[in-house]
Parts: structure tokens; sequence; C-alpha cells
């Protein structure tokens, strides 16, 4: 979740001349950094987000939830469509860093075992945070087509997938001639299964086993002939 932004204080005591017992000048509470309005704000819209949902996220609750007046929304971040956009921001990045994180891990078996590890982290992120890959995935609130920012963080998180691809065909557990369109399949095949498990519709007794083997399928399939 994001930070919370502090509240900073300015001015101070100042007494009458010296010598003389005036009386001391109020502190002056100084405006809150507009950095960390914006922090407040988007902590705040996650909060929402997670408790109440696609739907529930709304310029007002948001700022409710903030302790600021609606207007600030506006004035941060332009309203509704540019705290969207932030969130979509967060969540393209937040699962680039899981997917990053987990081809790294030195400690899986091999390229293999690291390339499998990337395709879990990918459920594990959606099963955590269903509401973020809501937005990022399923209309209306989808925006990374109108939003070029927006795009370029989405971009880098399928780049994330395709660079997993790269390895592993580097490493002979897959052949990928066209990395790109061997990240779509794979892509394409988890997103469906991750899809399922959030809407309730896995009919197996055991969805990280289906889909655990679903993975094994994928990787079986883009076998080196």
């Amino acid at each position: 979740m994001g930070d919370d932004g502090g509240m900073s204080q300015a001015g101070g005591a100042s007494g009458g001349r010296a010598g003389t017992a005036g009386p001391a000048t109020p502190a002056k509470r100084g405006r809150t950094p507009s950095a960390d309005v914006e922090r407040e704000l988007l902590a705040a819209a996650e909060a929402v987000l997670a408790r109440e949902g696609p739907g529930g996220l709304t310029v007002r609750a948001v700022a409710a939830e903030a302790g600021i007046a609606p207007m600030g929304v506006y004035n941060r971040l332009g309203g509704k469509d540019g705290l969207v956009d932030e969130l979509l921001i967060r969540g393209f990045d937040r699962l680039r860093a899981t997917l990053e994180a987990a081809l790294a891990d030195t400690g899986e078996a091999g390229m293999r075992g690291r390339f499998v590890a990337c395709g879990l982290s990918y459920r594990k992120f959606a099963l955590e945070n269903p509401h973020f890959y809501g937005i990022m995935f399923e209309q209306p609130t989808k925006r990374e087509t109108d939003n070029p920012e927006v795009g370029e963080h989405a971009d880098a998180t399928f780049g994330a997938l395709v660079r997993a691809v790269e390895l592993a065909a580097a490493a002979n557990v897959i052949a990928a001639p066209d990395p790109v369109e061997a990240a779509m399949q794979i892509w394409s095949a988890v997103h469906g299964a991750v899809t399922l498990e959030l809407k309730g519709m896995v009919l197996s007794p055991d969805p990280q086993y289906t889909y655990r083997s679903l993975l094994d399928t994928l990787i079986r399939g883009l076998a080196p002939r």
C-alpha cells in the first residue's frame, strides 16, 4: 500500500522584546506538501478499493477516507480518471516487480523452476490483490489505452513476461522463436485461469494444483522439438 504522507508544521513562537514577557505567537500549521497529499489520497484509494471494490472507488469515498475535501482529488489528481490511472500504474509496477523477483530467485531449481515460479507469482498477485487485478484487466475502469503513461507501465509488465520467455528459451526449457508471441500465448492461458478462479468458476477440487498443472502443460507444449 502507499505511504501515508505526514503533516508539516511551519512557524514558531516569538516573544516580545528582549526581557519583556510578551505573549507567544501561536505556531502556524503549514500546508501539507502536494506530494504528501497525493500519497495520502492514493493510500486512501487503495484502502477503498480493497474494501469496497472498483464500484466503491469514487472521489467522495476516497476523499472521506483520506480526510481531505473532494476538491483535493480534482486539484491533485484530476478527479476519478486520474485517481484510477495512478492506481493502475501502481498495480502494473507491483505485478512487474513480482514477476521479476520470481525470475531472479536463484533458489529455484534451474531456469525451469524459475519460469514456473514466475507463473505461480502471477496467480499469487491476482489472488492477493483481486480488486487491483480487476481494475488492471477488466472494464469499465481499465484505462491504459486512454493514458499513454499507464500504457507504458502496462507494456513494461508484459515486457517482464517476454524476458522470462527469452531466458527460458535460452536455457532450452521452451522453444520461442518469437518471444512476444509465446509470451502472449502464455499470458492468455494464465490470465484465463486466474480469472476463472477469481470468479469462483474452477470446477476441479484443487485450483492450485490445476494451475500448476497448466504451467506444466504450457511448458510441454512449448518444449523444443
